[in-house]
């Protein structure tokens, strides 16, 4: 299915809401009609059979009736088109936003972060002409005009073929020109998402680059991707206002035309006043619906351009995300259980090699286990999988002897607790940051998991308490204290299973060795795993995967490994040496 059936779909989902607004665009149109007899026999009347302004008063009266009649229908048409825009728009960013979500962390790190919020942003407005006045108008562009002809035939043929000749020119003209703009709408809207993308990108990453000293040369990188938007937005302006003065002096001949052959008529006496005035009065209103398609047309085009790039997204194949329906019974953290990774591998579809190979382990309830390895040793596979972001291309993962694939994705995830290794805060208040806008937890439940993350003086010191913003990507939080909010979401969350990817990868010695004592309340009687490039963060760990390249190569306690002599002693080395 194309993307214009595709949005098509989208508005007949709606309901009646897109045939209201037909229809009353319609009677807002087609009310012309009699507009235009009315005021003809007025003007003949008048001027032709000498009638008093008391003998056409009903006539001016009904009149303006229509004229009041044709802005009310007009009113309600657009304000039902700019709801109907709405309730696609929201419902596509929904089903944008659910889709990211479902695709999770390996699809987003192959997406540039202003790319994908100027397609949510920009690019679902774009859809709103479209909507409210591109689609609408298609459908009037045909009802209107047939209209016209059912009333201009039996009265005159010769005009209504005319009309029949002259009104697919600007159609024809319009799509001619249509196609020549496709391209360069096309490269607009790519030429502004990646602009959105680099000046996103370059304001997150401000920071680092004048440390770098490459603030200069991204300002010119910007500027040259600037003005390429600007150059290709300019050459959809030039044949934008091309195609509408073509389409307007088609119109304005045709109506030409039609004056004159009704003009000659009239001078020999071949046609009454009052008929050759009511067609002369309909001619442009015959023409109008199309001139306003044709206007619309790039509007239309826009949102085409920027639908492309969204259902491109919505058709993305959800890559490790089998979802199943069953509820289960949820474990606590009073279970006994195992985690079990039979034979597991995956690899990356961008990535010929193999991220995870044969991996063998077990996780059992209430320990703390660690992954270690080089950098690409595949320690994140392991957790994206376990978080089921992605799935297993041969072995399994089982809970309890049963594979994790079989159960709720919702309800699985519910019973593992994230911490990542870099803080994704918001731009709201310190208590929506930490129960993430969930109402279930209560204000004193987030207080005393602030507590708990070691931030209860942090907190004291705010100026509005779990109030205060902590403004865009959390720029009033120090490192450590972004880092232990998220640790506060994991208390909060009081999940069974502890997931964490290198969360001190970021942090200094001090503020490290902060949150590891916090780290260790958390991890007390929850079965947690942890990632790490700092190996001083999981010495302490009950048991110690060491990873190469996909392999598990290494297992054991801090004390059996360094026995061994191995992969580990190699990477305590190298870690010495850094330091």
């Amino acid at each position: 299915m194309n993307n214009n059936a595709r949005l098509i779909q989208k508005a007949r989902s709606t309901g009646i809401l897109f045939p209201l607004i037909v229809l009353f665009g319609f009677l807002a149109g087609g009310l012309v009609v009699l507009q235009s007899w009315l005021l003809s026999e007025v003007i003949s009347k008048v001027f032709l059979a000498k009638q008093t302004l008391a003998q056409v008063l009903s006539l001016l009266q009904i009149a303006l009736l229509v004229v009041l009649a044709r802005s009310i229908f007009t009113f309600i048409n657009e304000t039902l088109a700019g709801k109907l825009a709405v309730k696609i728009k929201d419902s596509l960013r929904e089903e944008l936003f659910a889709k990211i979500n479902r695709l999770g962390p390996s699809f987003l790190k192959g997406e540039k972060t202003g790319e994908l919020t100027t397609t949510a942003l920009q690019g679902l407005d774009a859809l709103d002409a479209f909507f409210s006045q591109y689609l609408p108008q298609i459908l009037l562009a045909a009802l209107l005009p047939v209209t016209i002809l059912v009333v201009v035939f039996p009265m005159d043929v010769l005009t209504g073929i005319v009309f029949v000749i002259t009104a697919p020119l600007i159609p024809l003209f319009m799509i001619l020109i249509g196609k020549l703009s496709q391209n360069h709408t096309q490269r607009q809207w790519i030429g502004l998402s990646r602009l959105g993308a680099y000046f996103l990108d370059t304001l997150q990453g401000l920071s680092t680059l004048m440390q770098l000293g490459q603030s200069k040369a991204r300002g010119d990188r910007i500027r040259q991707v600037s003005e390429r938007y600007r150059e290709v937005t300019m050459n959809v302006f030039k044949i934008t206002f091309l195609s509408a003065f073509v389409l307007e002096m088609i119109a304005t001949i045709s109506t030409a035309l039609v004056a004159v052959e009704i003009g000659l008529r009239l001078l020999y006496g071949n046609m009454e006043f009052q008929q050759a005035f009511f067609i002369l009065l309909i001619a442009p209103e015959f023409y109008l619906p199309l001139r306003n398609l044709s206007v619309r047309y790039h509007a239309g085009m826009n949102g085409l351009s920027a639908a492309s790039r969204i259902f491109h997204l919505l058709d993305t194949p959800e890559v490790g995300t089998t979802i199943s329906f069953i509820e289960k019974e949820t474990i606590t953290l009073e279970d006994k259980f195992t985690i079990d990774f039979q034979k597991v591998s995956y690899h990356y579809p961008e990535n010929p090699e193999t991220a995870i190979d044969f991996i063998d382990l077990q996780l059992e309830s209430g320990r703390h286990y660690a992954l270690v390895g080089e950098s690409g040793a595949g320690k994140s596979t392991l957790a994206l999988l376990m978080l089921r972001f992605i799935t297993p291309e041969t072995g399994r993962i089982l809970l309890n002897g049963e594979d994790i694939q079989t159960w709720n994705l919702d309800q699985w995830r519910s019973m593992i607790a994230w911490v990542p290794q870099k803080a994704n805060l918001f731009n709201t208040s310190l208590l929506e940051n930490v129960r993430l806008d969930d109402p279930r937890f209560s204000e004193e439940a987030v207080h005393l998991s602030l507590e708990q993350a070691g931030l209860s003086d942090f907190v004291k010191n705010l100026p509005d308490g779990l109030e205060t913003p902590l403004l865009e990507s959390g720029i009033r939080l120090s490192g450590g204290e972004a880092q232990r909010v998220v640790l506060a979401r994991a208390f909060l969350k009081n999940a069974p299973i502890v997931v964490m990817d290198e969360p001190t990868a970021h942090l200094d010695i001090d503020l490290e060795r902060a949150f590891i004592e916090a780290s260790e309340r958390l991890q007390k009687g929850r079965t947690t795993l942890t990632i790490a490039h700092r190996l001083a963060t999981v010495r302490g760990a009950d048991q110690i995967f060491v990873i190469n390249r996909g392999r598990l190569v290494e297992e054991g306690t801090h004390a059996e490994l360094i026995a061994l002599k191995g992969g580990y002693l190699n990477l305590l080395e190298s870690a010495r040496r850094m330091s």
